[in-house]
């Protein structure tokens, strides 16, 4: 592939025809060029119209790293093409040209071939792609199609595109049957440029409760609104007796049924509800009609967190509305977003793909490459981290989406029954996870004789080891302590304190560190800093405040900052006194004193820190001022108010809490923390132990 015209690479994914699943794979390219470069951007050179917004650019400028506007990122409509094909082109380049300058990549997503598509749409694609430089990653479907079908198609769409001097980059088949990849490869074999093929993954087409109520203009008649956003892998008529219906439903079906079949309505709640049944995704009652008054007061009661939607429409037209919906890659279907991205990671080679475009190399870091950097590094020696938290729907989906994109092995908490039965209902899949009661563990007993032992000092007996075995975070603790998980995240539903004392009683701090602290890694726009202490000790003393930056020094090295600590206080250097900077000047001086190696200075104000005017002025010569990554706060209030501060008004992510000076890594969450912010610890935790193990 050559680079787009300028210092701009760019990439043009095309395909033949429809439904080719060309948004997982813009997705996932558009994801790799975040990790790997700065500014990337992305463009859709022809829109649906005017007045419809496209949603998948939509979701494609929500993960991008350039501030880019929905209507800078269109070029032409349909209309427009049809009216005047050469004009529309003309514009095309005019405004991808706009686009292009603000970006060091661009993504550029074909056109989608709607009802008025025809024959010569890749042809027309092929020179928008020609004209702007971008060599073509081809998008084919595999699916009700042999290898030597796929080949031939292949062949085709390059000549198509040769005959509009058009570069086919490489080839992505897509939407194979899972049994055929290595088939379809190789009948593509004898091509020049890298072909990579995908399965079909049903997730990725079915339709969204939701997506059904409005195919439907359906109403929710009761359950849970947010599982309104779980796939429906099956659509059943529910025309039998009740137990035929029963023996028939599987994991993510929705079974259509009038109001009026009593039998089969109870029959399907009480199922999902059941141990050993498969959780449905949804019931359709259809005809206008509603449940009986005393069954409506019976499902009542029961309480089911099943969507229940209901529908004016006969039986026919309903399952025809609810057969012709497809689900979409769009804005909020979180699962088909990790699934597209999972997807991506495990089937195409992402270093082969970066390697046939000529991108810029970065000289910052953004928030999204320092993610995907976690992950990856989390991925490369995948370690197994214990979650209690195992009734958090926030924990569960933030596991789903670890297992499924292979960050780490996981052990989560809870009644296993429970615990599965609801992240079925949320449409995530635990089938990898391992899941352990405290409260009826083969591990009990073990465990709390060996509390017992390590507590004997403050007078501890089994007996009384063992009740305190049952809370979940002194049980995760206990695991990660005799090597039955290597790191354990809570705090998602507990405090601080709840999380760390089970760690300091039998964890025990590291050795040389008398001090358990954090720090927040804070993702700014263009580069990641490190703050410590925000979250653990609320007024340390200078021994502590020198511990703190030691350990914050060694935590940013392991996350790829290279630390030069600021000590920070409201005076700069000589010019202040008082016992506030006192203790920072006495800090700094242990610092030096028990780390030579490492870049420090203090007392400095975080202008002077940060900022190499205010440096130049402040403190010339200094080799921290003006360039700090490491920021060490004086107490408790000031950290944790600034890295708030910093997260609110700058609009940085905030990674953390990482906890600092134990023998092996445990985590705290906050207890507003986000699905992602879990997900990142996790990735933080298992990158901490791996490091434990070098």
């Amino acid at each position: 592939m050559s680079a787009a015209a300028g210092s701009v690479s760019s990439i043009y994914i095309a395909a033949p025809e429809g439904d080719t699943g060309k948004s997982t794979v813009a997705l996932g390219v558009l994801q790799t060029l975040c990790a790997s470069t700065a500014r990337v951007g992305v463009f859709r050179p022809i829109a649906r119209s005017d007045s419809d917004t496209d949603y998948i650019l939509e979701l494609l400028l929500e993960h991008t790293t350039v501030d880019l506007g929905y209507e800078d990122c269109i070029g032409v409509t349909y209309d427009d093409v049809h009216d005047d094909p050469d004009a529309a082109l003309s514009d095309i380049v005019g405004k991808y040209h706009a686009v292009a300058d603000r970006c060091d990549a661009v993504v550029i997503v074909g056109s989608d071939y709607t009802e008025i598509a025809n024959p010569s749409e890749l042809s027309y694609n092929a020179r928008i792609a020609a004209n702007l430089d971008a060599p073509v990653l081809l998008v084919l479907r595999g699916a009700r199609r042999t290898p030597a079908e796929v080949a031939q198609l292949a062949g085709v769409c390059a000549n198509e595109l040769a005959g509009q001097h058009a570069h086919l980059g490489a080839v992505v088949v897509n939407r194979c049957d899972p049994d055929a990849l290595d088939d379809i490869a190789k009948a593509l074999g004898d091509r020049t440029e890298p072909v990579w093929t995908l399965p079909e993954v049903p997730a990725l087409v079915a339709p969204t409760m939701a997506e059904l109520q409005a195919a439907i203009d359906g109403d929710l008649y009761s359950g849970d609104p947010d599982l309104l956003q779980r796939e429906a892998l099956r659509i059943m008529v529910g025309g039998m007796t009740a137990e035929r219906i029963l023996e028939r439903i599987t994991d993510g079906i929705v079974v259509i049924a009038p109001a009026d079949r009593s039998d089969v309505i109870l029959a399907l709640v009480s199922a999902n509800a059941a141990e050993g049944f498969p959780t449905l995704a949804g019931i359709i009652m259809n005809g206008g009609l509603l449940p009986h008054p005393m069954i409506a007061q019976l499902v009542a009661a029961l309480k089911p967190s099943l969507p229940i939607l209901t529908t004016d429409l006969g039986t026919f037209d309903t399952a025809s509305a609810a057969d012709r919906t497809r689900g979409r890659m769009a804005l909020g279907a979180q699962r088909k977003i990790d699934t597209a991205l999972a997807l991506m990671e495990r089937h195409v080679d992402s270093r082969a793909l970066l390697d046939r475009l000529r991108l810029p190399r970065p000289s910052v870091t953004t928030p999204q490459m320092f993610e995907y950097q976690l992950i990856d590094r989390a991925r490369t020696q995948q370690r197994h981290i214990v979650l209690p938290e195992g009734e958090d729907d926030r924990v569960l989906r933030a596991a789903g989406r670890v297992l499924q994109r292979g960050i780490a092995k996981l052990t989560i908490l809870g009644d296993e029954a429970a615990v599965r039965q609801r992240a079925s209902e949320l449409g995530v899949d635990l089938s990898d996870a391992q899941i352990l009661d405290p409260r009826t563990s083969e591990h009990a007993d073990r465990f709390a004789e060996e509390y017992a032992r390590l507590r004997a000092h403050k007078g501890m007996t089994v007996d009384r080891a063992r009740e305190i075995m049952r809370d979940i975070s002194y049980f995760g603790t206990m695991m990660v302590h005799l090597g039955l998980a290597d790191g354990m995240v809570s705090g998602a539903a507990h405090t601080t304190a709840h999380t760390i004392r089970p760690a300091l009683e039998i964890i025990k701090t590291e050795p040389g560190v008398s001090t358990v602290s954090s720090i927040f890694l804070m993702c700014l726009a263009d580069r990641v800093l490190a703050y410590g202490d925000c979250a653990v000790v609320p007024d340390p003393t200078d021994d502590q405040l020198a511990d703190i930056a030691i350990s914050s020094a060694a935590t940013a090295a392991r996350f790829g900052i290279d630390p030069r600590i600021a000590m920070l206080s409201y005076s700069t250097g000589e010019s202040g006194s008082g016992a506030d900077v006192d203790k920072v000047r006495t800090a700094t001086a242990f610092v030096r004193e028990r780390r030579p190696d490492l870049l420090v200075e203090g007392p400095i104000q975080y202008d002077a820190a940060i900022e190499p005017t205010v440096a130049s002025a402040k403190l010339p010569g200094s080799d921290v001022a003006g360039r700090a990554t490491v920021f060490i706060f004086p107490d408790l209030n000031t950290g944790n108010n600034t890295y708030k501060a910093v997260q609110r008004s700058a609009g940085a992510i905030a990674v953390g809490p990482v906890l600092q000076g134990l023998n092996k890594p445990v985590n705290d969450l906050s207890r507003g923390a986000l699905i992602q912010d879990i997900v990142n610890t996790i990735a933080i935790t298992a990158i901490q132990a791996q490091e434990e193990d070098a």
